[in-house]
């Protein structure tokens, strides 16, 4: 049976101006309160090179480099049900609340969605059903979750450098 799990907290600050979503973390981001925390998850190399951030940063020096070049990261989903940590497993979504988050973050001009699960569960549960910018620029990008296998970490790499225009030198 799946089990009722439910997200981490936001990593933001006020004056954000790009927002990162993840679908729901996996089983290792949980036990370890860390997002992107399984080690074939490109998603902290892919910002490493494009934030220029020194390799083998710890958890809270990436984190606070993205704090610092104005990036946020959270999760579409506040609690699923889910066995494992795929996402073709997630059941019962609820979303998480964006229209009190962008009241709070008013400068976020972009959301990157990590993975198509992300896009999909906000244009299922957020688009329509909450209050949201006119102007914010959505941006769906390839999932850099080890199960999305398909593109190399250079193809990923290239189609997420377009959120760079987003974030601040």
């Amino acid at each position: 049976m799946a089990a009722a799990i439910s997200g981490l907290a936001a990593i933001s600050r006020p004056d954000a101006r790009l927002l990162i979503l993840g679908s729901m973390p996996g089983a290792k981001s949980l036990q370890q309160q860390q997002y992107y925390a399984h080690p074939r998850n490109a998603f902290w190399p892919v910002m490493t090179r494009l934030l220029g951030l020194e390799p083998g940063l710890s958890y809270p020096g990436r984190l606070q480099a993205l704090l610092t070049r104005q990036v946020a990261l959270w999760d579409v989903l506040g609690c699923c049900q889910r066995q494992g940590s795929l996402d073709s497993a997630i059941t019962a979504e609820q979303a998480n609340d964006f229209t009190d988050f962008m009241q709070h973050h008013s400068q976020i001009i972009a959301i990157a969605f990590n993975g198509a699960k992300a896009w999909q569960s906000f244009q299922r549960h957020v688009i329509k059903k909450q209050q949201l910018p006119a102007t914010l620029q959505l941006i769906p990008l390839p999932s850099t979750s080890p199960a999305h296998a398909r593109q190399s970490l250079a193809e990923k790499l290239e189609r997420w450098s377009e959120i760079t225009r987003y974030i601040p030198c």
